[in-house]
């Protein structure tokens, strides 16, 4: 059984004025989206300017459930990770981790929800497991 050990050190993210607030959120245990004012659809990477229409984005609360779309274990690294891309109800797709689970047991179309693991020195980053029935 694989799974992901609390040893893994995480590097802080890199914030700039427009991802400010997403990483105030994430520090919060909150995961937010931009969502298009114009057009009305949710993206992610988070951006000040709708990539489908180019117009105004506002942030909004995300459920923080979602599906496995793809994912790998990465076993030939010093402590076993898996990373791959979760849909999120909300329709967009983000890459991500896979934590406390067993890498083993990991499916595509697997319900996941997020939880935010700490770094080292900045806001904790969000990553996704398997979500509890």
């Amino acid at each position: 059984m694989a799974s992901m050990s609390q040893d893994r050190t995480l590097p802080p993210p890199e914030s700039n004025p427009e991802t400010k607030a997403y990483w105030d959120a994430a520090a919060e245990g909150r995961l937010i989206l931009r969502k298009c004012t114009g057009c009305g659809k949710v993206h992610f990477y988070p951006r000040a300017l709708c990539p489908f229409c180019y117009g105004d984005t506002e942030w909004v609360d995300a459920s923080g459930r979602g599906t496995i779309y793809s994912y790998s274990v990465m076993r030939r690294a010093p402590v076993p990770y898996a990373i791959g891309y979760v849909t999120l109800e909300e329709g967009v797709s983000m890459l991500t981790n896979f934590v406390d689970c067993d890498l083993d047991a990991l499916k595509i179309g697997q319900d996941v929800r997020v939880v935010f693991k700490p770094t080292e020195g900045g806001p904790p980053l969000p990553m996704f497991t398997p979500a509890r029935a």
